[in-house]
C-alpha cells in the first residue's frame, strides 16, 4: 500500500513532464501542423486526420519509451549519457525557440484546393507524420530516452502525458481551425508561443541535468 501511494503521488509530476516535453516539441511551424490546420479549415476528414496524427505519435512515443527502456536496461552509464545529451538538446531547442520569438513569421493554410478523398488525405497525413526524420529524433529517441529513465511503474503516466499533448494539439488545430487560423497567421502570436516553448524547454533541461548529477 505505501508503494502504491508513493507511485500515485509521483504520477502527476511524471504525467505533466511528459505533457510539457511533447507539447514543447510538437508546437512549431511545420508541414504537418499546416496540413492539419488546412484540413480543419476545409472541415473535411478532420476527425480521421487528427486521430491518425495523435495515435501515430502515441505509438511512436510508447515504442520509444519501451524500446529505450529495454536498450538501457542495466547500462546506467548509457542512461546518464543519453540524459546529458537530452538536456543539451532541450537547452539548444529552447534557445532556438527564443530566437524564433524575435522574428516575424506566421502559419498560413490555404482553403481553396480540392480534397482528394479520405484515403488520400490519410496517406498524406501518414507521409507528413512518418517521413519526417525529426519525428524519430524527437519523439522516439529524445522522448523515449527521457521516458525510459522514469521508474517502471510510472512510464505509462509519462507516455499518457506525452500522448495527451499530441491529441490536444492536433485536436486544437483541426477542430479549432476556423477560430485559430487568424491567430496563427499573426507573427506576434507565434512569438509569444515560441517564448513559452523556449522557457519550458529550458526548465526541462535543468530538471534533466539535475537527474544526471544526482545519479538518477
Amino acid at each position: 500500500m505505501p508503494l502504491l501511494l508513493a507511485n500515485a503521488s509521483l504520477a502527476l509530476p511524471v504525467f505533466v513532464q511528459g505533457l510539457a516535453l511533447s507539447f514543447g516539441l510538437i508546437v512549431a511551424i511545420g508541414a504537418q501542423n499546416a496540413f492539419v490546420l488546412c484540413q480543419g479549415l476545409r472541415r473535411e476528414h478532420v476527425g480521421g486526420v487528427v486521430l491518425f496524427c495523435a495515435v501515430a505519435d502515441g505509438v511512436l512515443i510508447a515504442s520509444g519509451v519501451l524500446g529505450m527502456a529495454h536498450a538501457l536496461g542495466d547500462r546506467p552509464g548509457l542512461a546518464r549519457g543519453l540524459a546529458l545529451a537530452g538536456a543539451v538538446f532541450l537547452a539548444a531547442y529552447g534557445v532556438q525557440a527564443l530566437r524564433r520569438a524575435r522574428r516575424t513569421q506566421g502559419l498560413h493554410a490555404a482553403e481553396g484546393a480540392a480534397n482528394p478523398g479520405r484515403a488520400a488525405v490519410l496517406a498524406q497525413a501518414a507521409a507528413f507524420t512518418l517521413l519526417n526524420p525529426h519525428v524519430y529524433l524527437d519523439t522516439v529517441l529524445l522522448v523515449g530516452s527521457i521516458g525510459a529513465q522514469q521508474p517502471a511503474a510510472l512510464r505509462g503516466w509519462f507516455v499518457a502525458g506525452a500522448s495527451a499533448a499530441s491529441l490536444c494539439w492536433f485536436g486544437l488545430l483541426g477542430y479549432g481551425a476556423r477560430w485559430l487560423a487568424p491567430w496563427f497567421a499573426r507573427p506576434r502570436a507565434w512569438q509569444v508561443l515560441d517564448a513559452l516553448v523556449g522557457l519550458t524547454m529550458g526548465v526541462l533541461a535543468v530538471l534533466l541535468m539535475g537527474r544526471v548529477f544526482a545519479g538518477f
